[in-house]
This record gives C-alpha cells, sequence and structure tokens, in this order.
C-alpha cells in the first residue's frame, strides 16, 4: 500500500465536494457489484433474525470494499463477505442496541414534550378563562423553539451514530459495543460537516425516489380499479409484489452510493484523526 502512515500532522478536511464525488465515482466503478449486493441484502430482510443480520452485514461490505479501494487494498467480494459473516451476530447485536439508544432518544425527547406541554397547560389554565394572548404567544414560541432544538438533537445524536456498521465491517478486534463508541469518537467535532454531505447526497438521490414514487403510484392507479370490481386477491397479490419489487430494486440502487459516502467519510476521518497520512488520489477509482 502506498502512502505514509507515519504522519502524525494533521490534515485538511476533504471538501463536501470531494467527498460527494469520490463516493460517485465509487459508485460508478462498481455499479453492478454494489447493486447485487444490496439487492442480495434486501432479500435476506424477507428471513427473520437470520436475514436481518445479513442484510446488515452485506450493506455493511459496500463501505468496506469501497475503504478497501480508497486506501489502495482492493478486496474481492467473495473475501470481504467471508469476513462480515465471521461477525454476523455482532452486526445484529448493533443493531439491536441502536434500536435501544433509537428508542432512548424517542422517549427522552416525548417526556420533555410531554413535561412543557403540561406546564403550558397549568400556566394557561391559571391565567383564567379569558386567556391573555401574550400567554398564548409565549407558550407557541417556547413550543418552537423546543422542537427545533429537539430536531437539532435528533440530527446530532443521530450523526455520532452514522458510522456504526463502517468499523466492525473494517476493523479487526471491534465489537458490537466498540463499534459505537469508535462512531461517536470518529464523528466527533464533524457533525455538522458530516450533516451538509448528507444533504447534498439525499439531493442527489431525489430524483431516484421520485421516480419510484411515480411508478408506485401508476401500479396502484391499475390494480385499485380491479380490486374494487371484486375480492380479487389475486391483483392485491400481484400488486404488492410489484410495489415490493420497486421498493427493493430502488433501495438496492440508492444504498450503495450512502454506503460508499460513509467509506469516504470513515476514511477522511481515520486519516486526519490517527495520522494515516493518505491522500484521496487523483485517479479513476
Amino acid at each position: 500500500m502506498s502512502g505514509d502512515f507515519g504522519s502524525p500532522s494533521p490534515m485538511q478536511p476533504l471538501s463536501v465536494g470531494n467527498v460527494v464525488s469520490a463516493g460517485i465515482r465509487l459508485y460508478r466503478s462498481h455499479l453492478k457489484e454494489y447493486y447485487l449486493l444490496a439487492l442480495k441484502a434486501y432479500l435476506w430482510i424477507l428471513v427473520p433474525v437470520y436475514g436481518w443480520a445479513k442484510f446488515y452485514a452485506l450493506i455493511a461490505l459496500i463501505s468496506r470494499l469501497a475503504f478497501g479501494d480508497l486506501v489502495d487494498q482492493p478486496e474481492s467480494v467473495t473475501t470481504g463477505e467471508r469476513f462480515v459473516n465471521t461477525r454476523l451476530w455482532q452486526f445484529l447485536m448493533t443493531m439491536l442496541l441502536m434500536s435501544i439508544v433509537g428508542m432512548g432518544i424517542f422517549f427522552g425527547i416525548a417526556f420533555i414534550f410531554v413535561l412543557v406541554g403540561a406546564l403550558a397547560a397549568v400556566v394557561l389554565g391559571g391565567i383564567g378563562q379569558q386567556t391573555s394572548p401574550a400567554a398564548g404567544l409565549l407558550v407557541a414560541l417556547v413550543a418552537l423553539v423546543l422542537g427545533l432544538a429537539a430536531l437539532v438533537v435528533i440530527i446530532w445524536l443521530l450523526t455520532r451514530f452514522y458510522l456504526v456498521d463502517v468499523p466492525l465491517a473494517v476493523e479487526d478486534n471491534v465489537d458490537a459495543t466498540s463499534t459505537i463508541g469508535r462512531s461517536w469518537e470518529l464523528t466527533q467535532g464533524y457533525v455538522w460537516r458530516i450533516v451538509l454531505i448528507s444533504f447534498v447526497a439525499f439531493l442527489i438521490t431525489v430524483p431516484i425516489q421520485i421516480l419510484v414514487q411515480l411508478l408506485t403510484m401508476i401500479v396502484q392507479l391499475i390494480f385499485l380499479p380491479l380490486m374494487q370490481q371484486g375480492s380479487n386477491w389475486a391483483a392485491a397479490v400481484l400488486m404488492i409484489l410489484l410495489i415490493l419489487a420497486l421498493s427493493f430494486a430502488s433501495g438496492a440502487a440508492i444504498v450503495p452510493f450512502w454506503q460508499t459516502i460513509k467509506a469516504v467519510i470513515y476514511y477522511d476521518l481515520r486519516s486526519r484523526r490517527e495520522g494515516l497520512g493518505l491522500k484521496l488520489r487523483d485517479r479513476d477509482i
């Protein structure tokens, strides 16, 4: 592998444009390979528990393969899949832990809103039946500020866990709990930059999402009249299968792009935080 790994000097972060363009180049150069991997992952979703672990592992494998290209250590799909399969249950445990974290965030935010709502009811109720316009405006303002603050907190927390699957797919001696810690460590101080990158990447995927929504509406417009003519269960089943196929096909097209973006962000953060001394090569990946 080329590159000076002993250099501890901090590197300038890749620009938002560089991260997104690198992700696009990676995705474009491995389009068929990544698409088939993602499609395979989506099919595994239909199998409870074990299939969910396979889904998460195969999606993370795309980031592993992309990272390997970035550091000039390309890896075959077979070799990479063999590695992530050894950590299959760690991926499942990571999913469970992140679900618990997500529920904790949700209930924490909900508790704050309930508490503020109760306080607002006490304040407004204490004024009497004729509510003061100023008091009503104050409560509305507090609710607005609280809502915005809750949104910021949710985005900040979710971004700190943005990379949880990547260290588990790439690094040695990492398990379900330490990969969450690695994401928290690597993203420290770079949350809003990652949010900006994600926003730009989202805008790129919007046309595909719009196209899928239009195709889904067309399928529904075709089959709903057939279903309304009677108990045509065959038409209903066929409509569901077509919509599911569209969802899987579009997901398999979009998810690899997100995983390559993750790989570039992970590469960039590790390069600067751990002094890898790597630079994104100006070449076709």
